[in-house]
């Protein structure tokens, strides 16, 4: 059964917006971004009620955005999905990745629950923007995996990071979060910012015939955890593959 949601109250709205508006630390990660929220508004949608926040980098202009479901602040435990943005999938619903149906498994997810937070990060195909990805995309038509094809365009493997979604963690007041995810390496980072992973959720997303072999990739080359990917998908989704013991 979903369960009602009170969201950020208008006397907490006006609190995060004036101790933002000057904002301008000096940033965190390996670009030392520092982000700071502009504007909070209703955004009711299809997955449930939630709160647009806008976020402003203020070191490469670049806007991120976090969905609140319910009142997150000073709250312990809250479920993080951490979503970076791929316009082919997200927009354009392409099969070749599964992000537009983890993106809408996780709203739907956090739409139920008491409260949650979807962290939009601007950091298209792996990092390295649309052109390059399209780029990529070729390379693999080629032969190459998503691992050989940027590095084969001169970039990492993975040019994301996840400083900015520990500083919007930060900007929200969140003691500590649930993490939905099947990348280790997002929990790792979000740890070494300070933010305290209690439990990972898994996001298990079923294969299809076009991105079986990428979904592959992600756990043999990225670390990815898809074990047992058709068993884990038939059972209750937010069910944790581990949780971390509370100290």
């Amino acid at each position: 059964m979903k369960e009602s949601a009170k969201g950020l109250t208008k006397k907490e709205i006006v609190d995060l917006l004036e101790k933002n508006r000057d904002h301008d630390c000096d940033g965190i990660g390996r670009d030392k971004i520092c982000v700071r929220i502009v504007a909070i508004a209703d955004l009711p949608s299809k997955y449930g009620q939630f709160q647009a926040v806008a976020f402003f980098n203020n070191r490469d202009n670049k806007e991120h955005a976090a969905l609140v479901h319910g009142n997150v602040i000073d709250q312990e435990e809250v479920i993080v999905r951490l979503h970076s943005e791929c316009l082919t999938g997200d927009v354009f619903g392409s099969l070749r990745c599964d992000c537009h149906d983890q993106l809408v498994a996780a709203l739907r997810t956090i739409g139920k629950m008491k409260m949650g937070v979807l962290i939009y990060l601007r950091q298209e195909g792996r990092g390295i923007g649309f052109s390059n990805k399209i780029k990529a995309y070729a390379l693999q038509e080629e032969g190459l995996d998503t691992k050989e094809a940027n590095i084969a365009l001169g970039f990492r493997d993975d040019e994301r990071e996840y400083s900015v979604a520990a500083h919007i963690v930060k900007s929200l007041k969140i003691r500590s979060v649930r993490l939905m995810t099947n990348n280790p390496r997002k929990i790792t980072e979000l740890e070494q910012y300070g933010i305290k992973v209690t439990e990972r959720i898994p996001l298990i997303i079923p294969p299809n015939k076009y991105n079986r072999f990428y979904l592959e990739t992600k756990e043999k080359k990225f670390g990815h955890l898809l074990e047992d990917v058709a068993e884990r998908f038939n059972e209750q989704m937010d069910a944790p593959l581990f949780k971390r013991g509370k100290p």
